[in-house]
């Protein structure tokens, strides 16, 4: 087959076209040749016609003969002339017929004047027409008398003739109205496939702007096909500025720890941290001690995102207690929570136990304690829950009393490296909510967002039963 779309409708076309027209061309030699035969049939009943006056004539069967060599003598050589007198065969020459004439069957109800026309096998193999015509049905001579002319059947040849001189002139309209038919429909197809192919090509660039969707056009399956290739470069766009704003925040989260790891490595080289006494060296190996804690955890969130992502943890799940849970990362964070003047409690449903992962669930309650005390202030509360969730499990709630969301950014506390204050630049990675919704939906639950009146925040996480086979 062709590996071009508009070669394929083409040979398509042709192929249809062939068909069509053996099957039409078929179709029309039959009716052709029939109405050849009738003609002949017919042109054999007016030959007959003379025939019949001078056969009337004779008054004893034995004159039959003569009359009819007579007879065959004004007729073309082609024609034969045959008597057919009850089931006796009258030859207008000595010898037998050349065609079994007793095979003819004359009627009964045939009148005098009345012909029955047909074709015969001849002896020779080939196939004659015939046309016999009552003379009479009484008289002198006993029994029915006619006569029987016969020509050799030509319509195939004739029919065939007729078609050879139409057909040519038939494919020629046809291919003026196919050809044209073709291309368009071609067209039609290909044009829309060639702007895919050309928009396909500069995808795999990118860029900074988004890729211009394409406008459906041709038949649906092709409309289809454009309307998917939207919405998977649509994503891909999406998913392009999802990885600069990535690149973007781990440039932003690195900057500052290198920073100052830069400046007190400097400080120590110069000897002015050495100048400032041994407390200005302890200072600045402090410091650099947190930022490059801080860089760890950057590079552990990022690791533990990707894992999620690709499925690369392995759950291990184990009969845990909710209350037991809850209260042990309270008291993780106990300390912390005091120092910043913020009171941190736990409450938890009696009983309530789930079959989950011990060390993705602790991670889920560090992370939304750890969120929750970054943005409650002194004298604030901070609530961490274990309560029935609807319709069986558990729901982890963690809620504080600080400025909570901005508006219309709920559905985006989740996404990596986000921040409700931009301008922040604390300890977080700005990964542990992503890392939050991740674990829990590897358990086969999820996380949302909601903000409380008059202020404040509550993540809650809701974890089934019995958690899913990771």
């Amino acid at each position: 087959m062709p590996d071009r779309v508009s070669s394929r409708v083409a040979v398509a076309f042709a192929v249809v076209g062939l068909v069509a027209a053996l099957a039409v061309g078929a179709g029309l030699f039959v009716g052709v040749r029939t109405l050849h035969q009738e003609a002949t049939i017919a042109n054999l009943g007016d030959l007959a016609q003379p025939v019949l006056a001078r056969v009337r004539a004779i008054g004893a069967l034995a004159e039959l003969r003569p009359a009819l060599a007579a007879i065959k003598a004004e007729l073309p050589a082609e024609i034969g002339l045959y008597g057919l007198v009850g089931e006796r065969v009258v030859t207008a020459e000595a010898g037998d017929a050349a065609v079994d004439i007793g095979a003819i069957e004359v009627g009964a109800d045939l009148k005098a004047g009345q012909s029955v026309g047909g074709s015969l096998p001849a002896r020779d193999g080939s196939r004659v027409l015939y046309s016999a015509t009552v003379v009479r049905r009484d008289g002198l001579v006993v029994g029915p008398v006619a006569v029987v002319l016969t020509a050799p059947d030509r319509s195939g040849a004739l029919a065939l003739r007729d078609l050879l001189r139409v057909l040519p002139a038939v494919a020629i309209v046809t291919a003026l109205i196919a050809i044209p038919i073709a291309w368009l429909l071609s067209r039609s197809i290909t044009r829309p496939l060639r702007r895919l192919a050309e928009a396909t090509a500069i995808v795999p660039a990118g860029g900074a702007s988004p890729t211009p969707p394409l406008v459906p056009d041709g038949p649906r399956e092709v409309r289809d096909l454009t309307h998917r290739f939207n919405a998977m470069t649509a994503e891909l766009d999406r998913i392009r500025a999802e990885e600069r704003d990535l690149l973007a925040n781990i440039r932003h989260d690195l900057r500052t720890p290198l920073t100052v790891v830069s400046g007190f490595a400097e400080a120590l080289r110069d000897g002015t941290a050495a100048a400032a006494g041994p407390e200005g060296v302890a200072r600045a190996g402090d410091a650099i001690a947190q930022e490059a804690d801080r860089m760890g955890r950057l590079i552990e969130d990022l690791r533990s995102i990707d894992e999620l992502g690709t499925g690369g943890i392995a759950l291990r799940p184990e009969s845990l207690d909710s209350g037991a849970l809850t209260a042990e990362a309270v008291a993780r964070f106990a300390p912390r929570a005091a120092a910043g003047g913020v009171e941190l409690r736990a409450e938890a449903d009696a009983g309530l136990s789930l079959a989950a992962d011990r060390a993705a669930v602790e991670r889920i309650l560090g992370n939304l304690i750890d969120n929750a005390l970054a943005v409650a202030r002194g004298g604030g509360r901070v609530l961490v829950e274990a309560r029935l969730a609807p319709g069986g499990g558990v729901a982890f709630r963690v809620s504080d009393d600080g400025p909570g969301f901005p508006a219309g950014s709920l559905d985006r506390a989740f996404d990596r490296f986000y921040r409700a204050d931009p301008a922040r630049t604390g300890p977080g990675t700005g990964l542990g909510l992503s890392i939050v919704r991740a674990l829990a939906r590897a358990h086969g639950g999820d996380a949302v967002a909601e903000n409380l009146a008059p202020s404040g925040a509550r993540i809650t996480v809701t974890l089934p039963a019995v958690a899913r086979a990771g």
